[in-house]
């Protein structure tokens, strides 16, 4: 269903204008499996790393990787001023189980954190590289995964109707 609604947009003249107009390159916006797949690696794993102006670093990741940015920018929004308090704890209280460091009491003020960083930073970021790489990996494997799974039974339905 959702490959289905990619191309019906990549169709939409509204959109090709828009691409002509401020010259984007076709592959940042291409809707096939793989560069779909990719964004939401990308989008997922930039989403759980703790740190200011994520969607400059998917676009700064551009040259290196195809992919397809607007999903990328559209996944990485995963972190948002409403998840990232409980992102955060779980990956830090993951960290600290990770290296079998005590946790801190956790209080949610600025006068906490500046007082605080150096003690947490590292069960942080420990906790972050396990849920970048576990969810943004379980991410592609199910884009990758539900995709076929569209493609197989369309060819299938297909088949069926041609041969009643």
């Amino acid at each position: 269903m959702i490959r289905k609604t990619f191309k019906k947009t990549s169709k939409s003249e509204k959109l090709k204008a828009f691409i002509e107009k401020y010259k984007i390159p076709r592959e940042y916006l291409s809707t096939n499996r793989r560069m779909v797949s990719r964004a939401v690696f990308i989008g997922v794993f930039i989403a759980f790393i703790p740190m200011p102006m994520q969607m400059a670093l998917v676009l700064a990741l551009m040259p290196f990787f195809r992919f397809n940015i607007p999903i990328a920018l559209l996944i990485c929004w995963l972190s948002n001023p409403f998840t990232m308090p409980l992102m955060y704890y779980a990956e830090y209280m993951t960290g600290a189980f990770f290296l079998g460091t005590e946790m801190a009491p956790v209080e949610m003020t600025l006068a906490w954190f500046s007082e605080n960083l150096d003690n947490i930073f590292i069960p942080l970021y420990t906790g972050t590289l396990f849920y970048s790489v576990s969810v943004s990996s379980l991410a592609y494997w199910a884009v990758n995964h539900f995709w076929r799974g569209s493609v197989h039974r369309d060819k299938k339905l297909h088949r069926n109707d041609r041969n009643i």
